[in-house]
């Protein structure tokens, strides 16, 4: 039997997906305003999902993708929120919910990545670091997990390759991401038994507005480390992100995909 396949077409890209089993899911991506949560969104969009992109300050980046993807006739909320404050996480969901009337996947993709020097770390940048990249992570898929469809929810949470070898100044960011390797672990043995999957990414530098500064430091050194010989592009981690939440993954649970471009 032939499957049924859609194109969508994204700022000039056309791309052609077997939406069979995607069809009309819906899925929270949080930070999918920009970067490498957009990047979700639009090849969500492209696989016939609804989303809904939270966001936390750039309304103007989230109005912007949300009237691209209605130009392209897909389906987007975007919500603003604090993912570390559990009112405004409260309102994303319900937002959601009220909107689509189901939630199938969560991309839990927010965070923060500033860089501190041992000897200048204080409270405040831990706290920040960790409220952001744990406690938001938290907050979210508790408030998700009673929408998910018991078997077949989907989470993929966004860890880094920082989490496995970290590198000068990245101490806390990277102990906040090897936090997400552990709750995503975790998670996968509680919620195991209700057929719901649990994974995270752990991407490598990905050339984003995020990582500017790091690829005008040392961007020339991370072409160089990889067998590739480029920089990791965000569409690079949005077909891994399609993947997981598909039903093609349904017996990968609890794994954590560095998607570095093979960093040697």
């Amino acid at each position: 039997m032939q499957r049924a396949t859609r194109a969508v077409s994204v700022k000039g890209k056309a791309q052609v997906t077997d939406n069979k089993s995607l069809s009309g899911k819906v899925a929270l991506i949080t930070g999918g305003s920009r970067g490498i949560g957009a990047a979700i969104a639009r090849r969500f969009v492209a696989a016939d999902i609804h989303v809904a992109i939270g966001y936390h300050a750039r309304s103007d980046a989230a109005e912007s993708l949300a009237a691209e993807i209605a130009a392209a006739g897909g389906q987007c909320l975007a919500v603003k929120g604090d993912i570390a404050d559990p009112e405004a996480v409260q309102r994303i969901v319900g937002d959601t919910i009220a909107r689509f009337g189901r939630i199938d996947i969560l991309i839990n993709c927010a965070g923060i990545a500033p860089y501190v020097p041992l000897g200048e770390i204080d409270a405040a940048h831990v706290r920040a670091m960790f409220d952001a990249n744990v406690l938001g992570t938290v907050l979210v898929t508790q408030a998700v997990l009673p929408h998910l469809p018991s078997p077949g929810g989907r989470i993929v949470n966004f860890a880094s390759a920082l989490a496995f070898r970290p590198i000068p100044r990245s101490s806390v960011y990277s102990a906040s991401k090897a936090a997400v390797v552990t709750l995503t672990n975790a998670w996968s043995r509680e919620l195991g038994p209700k057929g719901i999957t649990v994974n995270a990414i752990a991407p490598g530098v990905i050339e984003t507005e995020m990582t500017a500064a790091i690829l005008v430091e040392r961007g020339a050194a991370v072409m160089a480390s990889t067998p590739l010989g480029r920089i990791g592009q965000p569409d690079d981690v949005a077909g891994i992100a399609l993947f997981l939440s598909s039903p093609e993954a349904g017996w990968i649970t609890g794994r954590t995909i560095i998607a570095d471009g093979g960093v040697i």
